[in-house]
Parts: structure tokens; C-alpha cells; sequence
């Protein structure tokens, strides 16, 4: 850094709220040097508290040489009221007195307010909901458009959401857009984030890496040149092209801890692109038009990041990842598996990315459950502040294998209806006949341990990032690709597409002892719908709702998307044949139509975020869509077909 370089910012992103009850708070932070700080809550109608937080309650983990994380875990022995606001504000204590987030970080308050707000829900009446944002996807950001809409009731708690969940694909570690690897890079050397060595690639280490000539849209080419190489390069770089559903753009494949670490900071703060900028790098012709035409999509999302921070500031957050957290077809075969974790390159770009994830999303869901895995992390961090900001290969790599052997990323909030946050992504089921086909999303002992906690439960709010129940053409579709051998070709990623999985999973809800209410969240699949479902023949329940929001910012094929639709009402419709063949025949599926929607249509193609409502018994009372494009769309109660 030049004399003439201007000072860091202490705060570059943050706080997020993540899980809050009465009893414990969670906040996540990320500094540029480790701070001194106090938390100030004031409750609305009670008398404020000021908490110093030392070490007992703040972890700072350095993940470069100026940039730190600040795990902020309090304990309060005086709870805190339910359905009421409560101010607070986290201040930096340094020698020239205290700094509080209206000096900090402005941009995190709302018009006409010195503080912060959250509010802690008496039970799970309302929930927003969505996943898969995309930062180069061009459209509006649903964050900015819940952010709006909480400003909107900023003064009325029983109005705002219980929680804000987060159902997979938060970062695109897999799909980067060129300015947005530049701006990764740039951010990289201005913090110092740590650097590391790289066994099995054509490049020695993460420098060597960032001034490759082929490190920008070309990074396939960065793979060992060998037999088991170009396999990887097939499976796990996307070079089987994908054009029915979706491209996976891996040409700029994020690869090292720093650019994972720097891809959240980006992806949720407006401060560190103060810090950076996207000028184009060499490029040939057409990737130098690529690059112009994804600059200009980021610099619309950046202007964005602000009323996303603030909301992330706002309601208390839960996250679960999906494949695009660490890269396309995550563990989707076991063959998949066998190649991308046999290879020392692959193991640890996967590993990375958990290993941010474990960071930056994982530990704010369950810091008990993590804890020995966050404080395994930190240590490798402190070694490589105390080694120059260089990682210890061997530690790295141990740490990474218990990250890929870990069996916990579920969990758990207790509450009225409780929430289930199922982990679709690394205990599968795998096909040890025919390794090349799809996995089950849940393997036997996982989907065991999910029919326990609903046994004999009235309700229930189950996380799962995949649909259970989703749109019966796309699935056939992808069926016949795995019959064919590609499910690679078309993400056959569904719950239906691994008979035993599905089975067990079926056979869960037809059990005796689950009578209850219970209704599926889900996401990843880049539109929106809503199923009422009951099973045939039996007058006593369960109740079931599939209620899927996709994507935050990310969308299907227009045109696509429509035939689809239209195509599955008419081939599917409740007398027709074909329904024989699913899966669900036990099943009474009613779709509910979007209130927005054209005759004919079911699924709502816009980015934004789920919002529903529940009753004291865990049914859904109201199901809406908050669209980016600034307006709702409601899915109101299916008729009986």
C-alpha cells in the first residue's frame, strides 16, 4: 500500500443478523482490522443495555492481512420481549472515542432513524423466503425489493418476518462474470487476503493463479493435462454443454479460500467495491464484449448492494447451502464424486468453498454444532497471519477433509411450528448399482432422523432447497436424460429421481404418527409455485403444502419456462394416464394459481422472495411472491379439480 492510499474502512460488511432468540444473539461481521466493540440494545418500552463484548462473547478469526471476521455470540441472562422493536447499535471503541453505525455505516439505516432494528418473533407466523442470486443475472435484486417493503412497516413488529431464509445458492462460487473476478482479484491485494499453494494444477499457487493469462474465462485450461484432468475438466468444469435447462458458466470457477471469501464480501456489502474497480483485463474480442456487457449488469447490482446490506441488517437470517455455494452438480452422482474428489485440485476447490461457507453462512445457523470445525478454521487462519498470509498446505487440506466428511450441516430452530433445515447436498444416497445416475438428496439414516422429528409433531416448516414435490414434465424430462446417461446435461437434481430416496421420503408422510400441518420451502429451480397436497384415501391427513421461490435474482428461460408450464397442465391434468407412471399417484396435488398469472399458467417466472403466512396450527394462511419488478403476486387457495 502507497503513502497515498487511502486508510481501510474498519467495517467492510455487516452486521448480518443471523440466528436470534430471547436468550442469544448472533451477528456476523467483517473488519479490516480487529475491533474493540459494544453492542447497545434497546427494546421498545424497556430500558436500553450496553454490552461490552470481550472475548467471551467475540471470536475474530483473520482471514487476511487486513480483513477479519468477527463472530459476535452473546449470551443475555435478562431475555428479551418478543413482537416488539428493539433498537441497537454496535460501536467501534478506539482512542478517540466511539463510533456508531450512523457514523460507520450509514447506508444500513433507514430514512430518518440513528439505529438499527430487529424483532424477535413470539412464534413462526410469517416467513420470507427465497433463493439463487446471481449477481450477472439481468434483473432486479429481490433483496432490494423486500428491503423496500420492509421500510414500508419499518414502525409496525407484527408486520415484519419472523426470519429470512436463505434456501441455497446465496454466492455463485461456479458461474463469475469477468468484471466480477477482476473486482475479486483487485479486493484480494487490497485486503491481503491469504494466499495459498495448489497440488495438482498447472500453476504453483494463488499468485501464479491471478496473473495466469488464462485465469479470465478461460480457467478450464488451468487443469492438469492428463487422463483423469480431462475428465475433471468434463464433470466438474461444465464441459458438457447444457442447453435445455441452464449453461453452467465455469470459465471463471472461483479456486482459492481468498476468492471465495472475497465473492461474500462483494456479494453483500457496498463497501469493498469502494475499494476496487473493473477494468478489463486482456481479453480477445468477444470475451472483451462479454466483459462490457456484464460490467454494466454488475455496476446495476452494485448500486443495489446497499438496501441489501441494510435488510440483511435488519431480520435475523438462516442459510443452507446448495450446489451453487460450491459449484454446479454438487455430489449429483457418485461417479461425479469419485472423479471430483480423487483429484488433489478439485478436492481442495471444493473445499474451499465449504470452508467459506462454514464462515460466512454455516456458523451463524448453529454455532454449537460448528464449533469445533469454526475453531479448527481460526486456527489455520492464525497460522497463516503468523506465516506472512500464507496457509499451511497440510493443515489446509486436513481441515478440508473434515469439512467433506461432516455429517451436521442440518438443523434445527424449535418454535410454533418448529423449523427443519434439511442438508439435500452431502449425506445422499448414493446408487452403488448404477454410479452414474442421480443420488438420493437425503441418504436412509438422514430421512430416518427427519421422520423422527416429525413423529407425532401437529406442525412443521421443512427446508428443503430442491422442491419434494415439483413440476411432473421437468421431471420426466430429466428422467429420460438419466436413462440416457446424462443426468449432467439437464441437473437432474429432484427428489423423484432416486426411487429408494423417494420412497422413504413418500413413505415419511403416509406414516401413522404424522397427521399433521406440514409445508415444504424450497427454492433452486428459478421459478415459483405453490401445491396444496393430500394424500388419497385417507381422511386424516397429513396436510401438506409445497411452497417453492426461486430465484432472488436469477430466472428460466421465458419462452421456455411457458411451454413447460402449459405443456405439464395438459399431459398431467388429474384424469390424464401419464399420472400412473409418477411417483406420487397416492397424492392429490392441487396447483395454486399466481393471481398475476395468464390463463394457462401455474409457475411464476420473476426474481424476489417468497412471503408466507401461517396460522396458530402451521397452516399456511396467506402464500405471496414479492416480485423485484415491485409488486406482489399472491397464490390463493387451489380449487378442487
Amino acid at each position: 500500500m502507497t503513502d497515498d492510499t487511502p486508510p481501510l474502512p474498519d467495517v467492510l460488511a455487516g452486521p448480518l443478523l443471523r440466528r436470534l432468540s430471547t436468550e442469544r444473539l448472533l451477528l456476523w461481521l467483517v473488519t479490516s482490522r480487529p475491533l474493540d466493540l459494544s453492542l447497545m440494545l434497546h427494546p421498545e418500552g424497556h430500558p436500553p443495555r450496553r454490552l461490552l463484548l470481550g472475548d467471551d462473547r467475540l471470536r475474530r478469526v483473520p482471514v487476511g492481512r487486513h480483513a477479519w471476521l468477527h463472530l459476535i455470540d452473546v449470551s443475555l441472562a435478562t431475555p428479551l420481549p418478543t413482537g416488539t422493536l428493539i433498537d441497537y447499535d454496535l460501536k467501534v471503541l478506539g482512542e478517540a472515542g466511539e463510533r456508531g453505525i450512523a457514523d460507520w455505516g450509514p447506508h444500513l439505516l433507514h430514512e430518518g432513524t440513528n439505529y438499527l432494528s430487529f424483532v424477535l418473533g413470539e412464534r413462526h407466523h410469517r416467513l420470507l423466503h427465497g433463493s439463487c442470486r446471481k449477481p450477472h443475472h439481468d434483473g432486479p435484486d429481490g433483496l432490494v425489493r423486500a428491503d423496500a417493503w420492509l421500510a414500508e412497516r419499518r414502525r409496525e413488529p407484527q408486520e415484519w418476518p419472523a426470519w429470512l431464509l436463505m434456501t441455497g445458492d446465496q454466492v455463485y462460487a461456479d458461474d463469475v462474470a469477468g468484471p466480477m473476478l477482476v473486482a475479486i482479484h483487485a479486493l484480494i491485494a487490497r485486503l491481503g487476503l491469504f494466499d495459498e499453494t495448489l497440488e495438482g494444477a498447472t500453476v504453483p499457487d494463488s499468485q501464479a493463479l491471478y496473473r495466469d493469462e488464462a485465469t479470465y474465462y478461460r480457467r478450464a485450461a488451468l487443469l492438469p493435462d492428463t487422463e483423469s484432468g480431462t475428465a475433471l475438466r468434463e464433470r466438474f468444469f461444465g464441459g458438457v454443454r447444457k442447453p435445455v435447462f441452464t449453461t453452467a458458466n465455469a470459465h471463471n470457477h472461483l479456486i482459492t479460500f481468498a476468492e471465495v471469501m472475497a465473492m461474500y464480501l462483494l456479494a453483500w456489502s457496498p463497501v469493498p467495491w469502494r475499494l476496487v474497480e473493473m477494468s478489463p483485463p486482456p481479453l480477445d474480442g468477444e470475451h472483451h464484449h462479454r466483459f462490457l456487457v456484464e460490467r454494466a449488469i454488475i455496476e446495476r447490482f452494485v448500486e443495489g448492494l446497499p438496501a441489501c446490506a441494510r435488510l440483511l441488517a435488519h431480520l435475523p437470517t438462516l442459510m443452507i447451502f446448495d450446489d451453487h455455494d460450491v459449484t454446479d452438480d454438487w455430489n449429483l452422482t457418485a461417479d461425479w464424486e469419485q472423479v471430483a474428489y480423487g483429484h488433489p485440485f478439485s478436492r481442495r476447490i471444493i473445499g474451499n468453498a465449504m470452508l467459506a461457507y462454514l464462515f460466512c453462512q454455516g456458523w451463524g445457523n448453529d454455532p454449537d454444532r460448528l464449533a469445533d470445525l469454526t475453531a479448527r478454521g481460526a486456527e489455520l487462519m492464525e497460522q497463516a497471519r503468523q506465516r506472512e498470509g500464507w496457509l499451511l498446505a497440510e493443515e489446509q487440506d486436513d481441515l478440508l477433509r473434515q469439512l467433506r466428511r461432516f455429517q451436521g450441516w442440518e438443523f434445527r430452530i424449535p418454535g410454533s411450528p418448529p423449523l427443519l433445515v434439511l442438508d439435500t447436498r452431502t449425506r445422499r444416497w448414493r446408487s452403488e448399482r448404477h454410479p452414474t445416475r442421480p443420488s438420493g438428496l437425503m441418504d436412509w439414516e438422514a430421512l430416518i432422523e427427519l421422520q423422527e422429528a416429525m413423529l407425532d409433531a401437529p406442525s412443521a416448516i421443512i427446508v428443503s432447497p430442491a422442491p419434494m414435490f415439483g413440476v411432473k414434465l421437468i421431471e420426466a424430462v430429466q428422467r429420460l436424460f438419466v436413462l440416457a446417461g446424462k443426468p449432467l446435461m439437464v441437473d437432474a437434481e429432484n427428489w423423484m429421481a432416486h426411487r429408494g430416496a423417494a420412497n422413504v421420503m413418500l413413505n415419511i408422510f403416509r406414516h401413522s404418527r404424522t397427521p399433521g400441518n406440514y409445508v415444504i420451502l424450497s427454492g433452486d429451480v428459478h421459478y415459483s409455485f405453490t401445491y396444496d397436497i393430500q394424500l388419497r384415501h385417507r381422511q386424516e391427513g397429513p396436510r401438506l403444502w409445497q411452497v417453492t421461490s426461486s430465484g432472488i435474482k436469477n430466472a428460466f428461460p421465458v419462452s421456455l419456462l411457458d411451454w413447460f408450464d402449459r405443456l405439464n397442465r395438459w399431459l398431467y391434468a388429474p384424469l390424464s394416464p401419464l399420472n400412473w407412471f409418477t411417483k406420487r399417484r397416492r397424492l392429490a396435488i392441487h396447483p395454486r394459481d399466481p393471481d398475476r398469472a395468464k390463463a394457462g399458467e401455474r409457475l411464476w417466472n420473476g426474481c424476489g422472495l417468497g412471503l408466507v403466512d401461517f396460522d396458530a396450527a402451521g397452516r399456511p394462511q396467506a402464500i405471496r411472491h414479492l416480485d423485484a419488478r415491485g409488486y406482489e403476486v399472491g397464490f390463493p387457495l387451489a380449487r378442487e379439480q
